[in-house]
């Protein structure tokens, strides 16, 4: 299902009309339901990558201001991009829906005991509570930076909000700091999620990988029991630190997803693939593949454990059946300046390259606090900022990147560009990778060929052409897949 709700976003600015509606905070106070008179009614679980009200999986859903969380988020104006949100509503194929309830709740809380990170390849690995939590570009950070956290990891506390993998360690989509002595407005210090081990009834204590939890203290959550502690389950526990044990003072399983002939938008990391029964399991969900399923940005046979898909389709008898999966996973990325930009089209011309803007792009940089809109985001970027862009190589219309995510560097002086992405076409004095012919300068072009994932460096010269400024490097473990 192609959406672009950008445009209706960026024309309504453009023509001054609603403006009001896309800026506010909520914007449910309208009373026409034609904009929202969904095609789909059901649950929509991902990030959130813009506001106006809230951009989730690609839709904009118009809400009415409030949160239900019981991590202190109560108020839309309290949460932040990549914050994982449960959207109960309607929606159509437009990308226009309403939201009848939003939900959030932390996947982990608590002190940081260690992290890693590389600021070029812009990935890492953050430690807490005994758990592993992978980051990547995609990964928002608010309250501090990556590399301030990676300097000083024992100097913060974070909440993250996370996709839980099959091995118990997680992928973080939002991590959100503060300074040891700065609380969050939550009412217990440390949250963590997982699959209990280790039971011990009689002492009152269970393991979650490895991570010791007394509940000695607890009291259930919601409509859970206590007695209902069993190893294999996943459970949600609230509490205190006490040396390296949590003493545990509110225990939850985990929350069902949606309702049985829910309509379902839902997008995560694959983890159990099994080709023969066409299943696999995505955020706690299995989801079936029949010969109705629409395949876009991917085959069939490129499922597999760890790629990052966007699914859409019917919940019935627990399992998610699946109408069609999208790939969200990027294979394309670029450093460059902004030439040009096209509002109406929503566009953006980068050191020679296309750049699309879709409703799933997510627009990140560190003064991205005081921006509460996707106008505002779009309108914040200017002709001679330097990008990171990560997306998905288009060969229609001649080629193009369609952005995933773009994060602005402010401080980036460096007139040379880079590229890695799918060459279209070599010659002799050239290589061209989407529409933009780059010439080899008397560098090598390593044996590149059509279809090749190659990596470029490159510069704009003074006669307005690009040109190399080193070898071509060819992936040798380049796939059709």
């Amino acid at each position: 299902m192609k959406r672009n709700p950008l445009s209706v976003a960026v024309k309504m600015v453009i023509t001054g009309a609603m403006v009001g509606t896309l800026v506010a905070c909520g914007g449910g106070g309208s009373d026409d339901s034609s904009a929202t008179a969904g095609t789909s009614s059901g649950t929509s679980v991902g990030a959130v990558t813009g506001f106006g009200s809230v951009y989730v999986n690609g839709t904009r859903f118009e809400t009415n201001g409030s949160v239900e969380s019981d991590d202190g988020v109560g108020r839309e104006d309290q949460l932040e991009k990549g914050m994982i949100l449960k959207v109960r509503g309607d929606w159509d194929g437009s990308g226009q829906g309403r939201a009848d309830q939003v939900g959030y709740d932390d996947t982990l809380r608590g002190p940081v005991s260690g992290m890693s990170w590389d600021d070029v390849a812009r990935t890492g690995t953050l430690t807490m509570l005994g758990q592993s939590i992978t980051l990547d570009s995609r990964t928002v950070f608010r309250g501090a930076t990556a590399g301030a956290i990676n300097s000083n990891p024992q100097g913060y506390r974070v909440r993250v909000s996370a996709w839980r993998l099959d091995d118990g360690s997680f992928r973080a989509s939002f991590v959100g700091a503060r300074a040891i002595g700065m609380d969050f407005d939550d009412n217990n210090e440390v949250e963590i999620e997982g699959v209990v081990a280790n039971l011990d009834s009689s002492a009152q204590t269970f393991t979650i990988n490895g991570f010791s939890i007394d509940y000695t203290s607890a009291v259930a959550d919601d409509d859970f029991s206590l007695d209902k502690l069993t190893n294999g389950i996943v459970v949600e526990v609230e509490g205190y630190l006490n040396g390296n044990t949590i003493m545990a003072e509110e225990i939850d399983d985990e929350d069902d997803w949606f309702d049985d002939d829910d309509d379902v938008e839902m997008s995560g990391t694959i983890y159990n693939f099994d080709a023969a029964s066409r299943q696999f399991s995505l955020n706690g969900v299995t989801v079936q593949v029949n010969g109705g399923t629409e395949f876009d940005d991917l085959r069939e046979n490129s499922l597999a454990d760890g790629l990052f898909v966007e699914v859409e389709g019917d919940f019935r008898n627990g399992i998610l059946i699946a109408e069609e999966i999208e790939g969200q996973a990027s294979d394309a990325e670029l450093d460059g300046r902004i030439e040009s930009i096209d509002l109406t089209n929503e566009s953006l011309v980068v050191s020679g390259v296309r750049v699309q803007l879709t409703a799933n792009t997510l627009i990140d940089d560190d003064d991205d606090d005081s921006r509460r809109s996707r106008v505002q985001d779009i309108q914040s970027l200017q002709v001679g900022d330097y990008l990171e862009i990560e997306g998905r190589q288009r060969s229609t219309e001649n080629g193009f990147l369609e952005a995933l995510s773009i994060e602005r560097e402010d401080e980036d002086d460096d007139d040379n560009y880079e590229l890695e992405a799918r060459v279209n076409g070599v010659s002799s004095n050239s290589i061209t990778i989407m529409n933009l012919e780059i010439l080899l300068n008397g560098y090598r072009s390593s044996g590149a060929q059509v279809g090749d994932e190659v990596e470029v460096e490159y510069r704009q010269n003074s006669g307005g052409q690009f040109e190399l400024t080193d070898d071509v490097d060819v992936d040798d473990d380049d796939s059709d897949d």
